[in-house]
């Protein structure tokens, strides 16, 4: 009895094992097939053209692409993850152009204005402290003439000084080099050589002095010696306000009293766009006309290139320096520069040849049925060209209108 059921177990044990190796045998072959069949090309534009391996598409001829089926991922460097095209290809015949290996010259038009020149203004700043009795100047923008009234001080201290003027001419007549240090001391408060002569011929002090204008220009305010001229000068209005001290204001000693500027001295400050701002150097010929007339164009040259970029437009800016004694141009004035830049040597597309998509720039090449997108770097743009860096040869036939085909039937989606 023990004989058979040792028996019996053996047989159980061997139809286990082999109906184990069967089904492992039979599970490999089935995945297999199953790895198989999941590589399959079909056609984008005709989705029932279902082969097994690559080829062409029976009815239109294009290239069977890779179906991808659930469970696989596809990685790609490429910009094809970001334009998803409804087949990833356009399908048409369009008018192509090829890219242009050539030397390009072109002339730059930057927008400017006439602005202050601020190394051309003078502060006038109070000598002593004291009050304004008087105000002959009242307003902004009001012209001033050299030697022109500005206003009358009174100040304790000068008059103090007066006083020891006039003692030591008359009670030490004999002693000049203290009576010349006195009359120093006078004028160095802010009393001119004529006003010292009348003190002296009077022999009566003047508790009220008048400040005259050293230089001619244009009175610009009262604002603090720190802040920026030229940044003040060019965001004030240009309509006439009323300054800041008034009659009666008492005023410290070293502080501004007025601003005058020159205008026979300007800038001529221009816009250069972010693209183009590597085409102007310094001293580089430059000519512009204004408003006044469109046709009159200047001759000068670039005489500074600002290195900080402009937070509103996004622009560099140039100056230009310009003698505005013959030219009478007034603030604010509107100019228009032209720059000759120099030939640049390279490849160059037309700009509707290329679309920008986000920081990318694409164009469209052509292939047997269609077109297909391809990234390329670009450089800078003059006139209607822009210049190709990597990405295209000039052998390639791409769209001449990369719009067109972006815009017709949606093709290009982006995201």
């Amino acid at each position: 009895m023990n004989k058979y059921i040792k028996y019996s177990l053996v047989a159980v044990v061997v139809l286990v094992v082999g109906f184990g190796v069967y089904y492992a045998i039979n599970n490999n072959n089935a995945q297999s097939d199953v790895e198989k069949t999941s590589e399959v090309y079909t056609c984008s534009m005709h989705p029932e053209i279902i082969r097994d391996e690559p080829g062409n598409c029976p009815i239109c001829g294009m290239d069977l692409v890779k179906k991808v089926t659930e469970g696989q991922s596809v990685q790609s460097n490429d910009i094809d993850h970001l334009l998803r095209p409804t087949d990833r290809f356009v399908v048409g015949d369009f008018q192509t152009t090829t890219a242009k290996d050539t030397t390009i010259s072109s002339e730059i038009k930057l927008p400017g204005i006439v602005a202050y020149d601020p190394n051309s203004s003078v502060n006038i700043a109070a000598r002593i402290s004291g009050r304004i009795e008087k105000m002959y100047v009242n307003y902004k923008y009001q012209k001033v003439s050299r030697g022109q009234r500005l206003f009358d001080l009174y100040s304790p201290e000068l008059l103090t000084a007066q006083q020891s003027f006039i003692y030591l001419i008359t009670n030490d007549a004999e002693n000049k080099s203290i009576i010349n240090a006195s009359k120093q001391k006078l004028a160095l408060y802010g009393m001119t050589t004529g006003q010292i002569n009348s003190l002296a011929a009077a022999n009566r002090t003047n508790p009220v002095i008048t400040i005259y204008s050293p230089t001619y220009g244009i009175v610009q305010g009262t604002e603090s010696m720190t802040t920026g001229v030229a940044e003040s000068m060019q965001n004030s209005s240009t309509t006439t306000t009323s300054l800041t001290l008034k009659e009666g204001d008492y005023i410290k000693k070293n502080e501004v009293v007025f601003k005058l500027v020159n205008t026979d001295k300007v800038w001529g400050i221009f816009n250069v766009m972010q693209g183009q701002s590597t085409l102007i150097k310094v001293n580089q010929a430059i000519r512009f006309s204004s408003e006044l007339d469109d046709n009159d164009f200047i001759n000068a040259k670039v005489n500074f290139i600002e290195t900080q970029l402009s937070a509103t437009d996004k622009t560099n800016r140039i100056r230009v320096y310009l003698n505005n004694s013959n030219l009478k141009f007034p603030i604010g004035l509107r100019l228009q520069g032209v720059v000759e830049t120099n030939p640049i040597q390279g490849i160059w597309v037309h700009r509707q040849a290329l679309v920008s998509i986000g920081s990318k720039k694409v164009v469209f090449i052509k292939k047997r049925n269609g077109f297909k997108a391809k990234e390329i770097k670009t450089g800078i743009e003059l006139n209607d060209f822009i210049q190709v860096l990597e990405g295209l040869d000039v052998n390639e036939a791409i769209a001449e209108n990369a719009h067109y085909l972006m815009d017709s039937e949606s093709f290009i989606k982006t995201e």
